[in-house]
């Protein structure tokens, strides 16, 4: 993560929801996996295009 983060999201990486295209915004939660998280919530997630 960048050093230069201090509170200011727009510092974070972020991606769009493969099936509503929102915007996430990387969570400490997801460091982990960051690259394979696709969906911003499990409602999304019910719905993929597969």
């Amino acid at each position: 993560m960048n050093s230069s983060f201090k509170g200011n999201k727009s510092f974070l990486p972020s991606k769009l929801c493969v099936v509503c295209k929102k915007e996430m915004t990387w969570r400490k939660s997801w460091a982990k996996n960051w690259e394979s998280v696709k969906y911003c919530s499990n409602a999304c997630k019910g719905k993929k295009l597969d």
